[in-house]
């Protein structure tokens, strides 16, 4: 028996390699895809293109500006003095705010009344607007505090001295509140599903279409030697890119990585019994690798779109929810966000890694008895 599979390993694997490309593709392009998904999939805003409309040209709104200016957040393109100039430059996408300061404004603050400042957001990206005008908000409280602070110092009437309730945050696990910590682990789990799912989808298939399933069928091994031979490189590629992935995520992103790394590789091996069980069961059915290919993106996107990738889970509709308990790449996630970012071990994430064998080993056992060795 380990003949039979020694020989049928071999195959696979030349078969696999043998192409330069091919190599390429496996072992190159996951690297490069990591490092295009780490800078693209990014939900931090820095840097908004901003006009200022300041019509009290004061100090008070120059002092303002400045604040804005020197959060990071904001990055001034132009100072506009008319109204359709601002209109123009939103209309046409060339900011995504405009900070507008009204006559008057030094006057009221000077008075200590309120003063109204306004700010005109683009809001065609929702998310994006909605962030904006958080960090505007904050930079004008923290401003207003700061005229309070010197009013109330200088004015000598013992205000200063009132106690005041101070609100002090934390950040566990992603201290920077970094998006790209979130999502670049995450990568992994997609592009492992996507090479793994790919490859397996195609691994019979093939055999049928080149005419070469004829003479496996006529050898002496048996169908779970033809399956292990099948699914067994496949598996070891998984593992490199993995590997290859985390050291990207680590070395070139920096992303922290505080858990066990066993346990990642080990929740990896109960993830691919599931993709690689998907995969042959697609190139079981399938009867050309061009249809065994759009079969396995009809379940790789909507397994994305369900695993809490981009979108919360919680924000989904009960019946998506639901839906997402049959997912393998939601539990996989759980891991790898918890393997890097947490720190957790096998005594949180047990229930996970559960779901994962449970689910593997349903779709891997289905595969394989779907699969027949006769024509």
């Amino acid at each position: 028996m380990l003949e039979r599979l020694k020989s049928m390993l071999i195959k696979e694997f030349i078969q696999a390699l043998r192409d330069p490309r091919m190599r390429f593709i496996l072992f190159i392009i996951p690297a490069f895809q990591t490092v295009v998904f780490g800078y693209a999939v990014n939900t931090d805003v820095r840097r908004v293109k901003t006009a200022i409309y300041d019509l009290d040209n004061s100090q008070e709104s120059r002092e303002l500006a400045a604040q804005f200016v020197k959060s990071g957040y904001f990055d001034i393109t132009e100072y506009v003095s008319r109204e359709d100039r601002v209109r123009e430059l939103v209309d046409r996408g060339e900011v995504k705010a405009v900070l507008r300061m009204n006559r008057g404004l030094s006057e009221l603050l000077r008075a200590g009344r309120p003063a109204s400042l306004q700010i005109i957001l683009d809001g065609t990206d929702s998310n994006t607007a909605g962030i904006v005008l958080n960090y505007a908000a904050r930079i004008a409280a923290r401003y207003s505090d700061q005229l309070q602070v010197a009013r109330t110092s200088g004015s000598g009437d013992g205000l200063s001295r009132l106690g005041g309730v101070e609100l002090s945050s934390r950040a566990w696990f992603n201290e920077n509140l970094e998006s790209r910590n979130y999502y670049v682990p995450a990568v992994i789990a997609n592009i492992v599903l996507i090479i793994t799912m790919l490859l397996s989808s195609m691994a019979v298939v093939r055999e049928k279409e080149i005419g070469t399933i004829e003479q496996i069928i006529v050898t002496p091994i048996g169908k779970g030697e033809f399956i292990l031979g099948k699914t067994i490189p496949f598996v070891l590629i998984g593992f490199i890119d993995v590997a290859i992935i985390t050291a990207v995520a680590v070395f070139w992103f920096e992303v922290p990585i505080r858990g066990s790394i066993p346990l990642l590789f080990g929740g990896t091996a109960l993830f691919l019994m599931s993709s690689l069980g998907f995969g042959l069961y697609i190139s079981t059915v399938s009867r050309t690798q061009q249809q065994a290919m759009m079969s396995a993106f009809f379940f790789i996107f909507p397994a994305m779109l369900l695993s809490g990738f981009a979108f919360p889970i919680e924000t989904m509709p009960e019946a998506a929810q639901w839906l997402t308990y049959l997912n393998p790449l939601r539990y996989y996630l759980v891991i790898i966000r918890g393997i890097f970012l947490k720190g957790v071990g096998f005594d949180i994430l047990w229930p996970q890694l559960a779901a994962l064998a449970v689910l593997g080993a349903c779709i891997l056992g289905f595969a394989v008895s779907r699969f027949k060795k006769t024509l």
